[in-house]
C-alpha cells in the first residue's frame, strides 16, 4: 500500500464499549468500500482516551473514492450516525502517512540472553 491514513481519535473515556462497537462495524464496511484496514487499536494501558485507526490504499486517489464509496454505503452512513448521536468520539485527525521500506512488518528475533551465550556451541 502506498499511503495508509492514520486516524487518531479522543473518546470520551466512560464510552470506549460504544467505540469498540463502532471501530468493530468499520471491520466489515471499510474493506467492502475499498479500504484496506490495517486496524483499529484501544487504550489498553496509560492513556484511557486515545484511539486510532488504520487503514491503507494504493494512492490518494483510491482514499477519494473509497470516500465516496463510504458516503453511499447504507451501513457506513448508519455508524457514522451512531457515533454523532452518542458522541463518544470527541475529536478526530486524520493523518497520511507512508511506511519507510524496510521497516514494516518485521517479526522479532530470538533474544539473546547470558544463559542462551552460555549454552551456545563456540565457533
Amino acid at each position: 500500500m502506498a499511503i495508509t491514513c492514520f486516524i487518531r481519535y479522543e473518546l470520551d473515556p466512560f464510552q470506549i464499549d460504544a467505540f469498540r462497537t463502532y471501530a468493530d462495524n468499520w471491520g466489515r464496511i471499510i474493506p467492502r468500500c475499498g479500504g484496506h484496514l490495517v486496524g483499529y487499536f484501544l487504550p489498553s494501558e496509560g492513556t484511557n482516551y486515545e484511539a486510532w485507526g488504520l487503514i491503507a490504499f494504493d494512492s490518494l486517489a483510491a482514499y477519494e473514492a473509497y470516500r465516496a464509496r463510504l458516503r453511499a454505503d447504507a451501513e457506513g452512513r448508519a455508524n457514522f450516525e451512531t457515533a454523532q448521536r452518542l458522541r463518544f468520539i470527541l475529536r478526530e485527525e486524520r493523518t497520511f502517512t507512508t511506511v519507510v521500506p524496510g521497516t514494516f512488518e518485521r517479526p522479532a528475533l530470538p533474544v539473546q540472553t547470558a544463559q542462551t551465550a552460555q549454552t551456545a556451541p563456540s565457533p
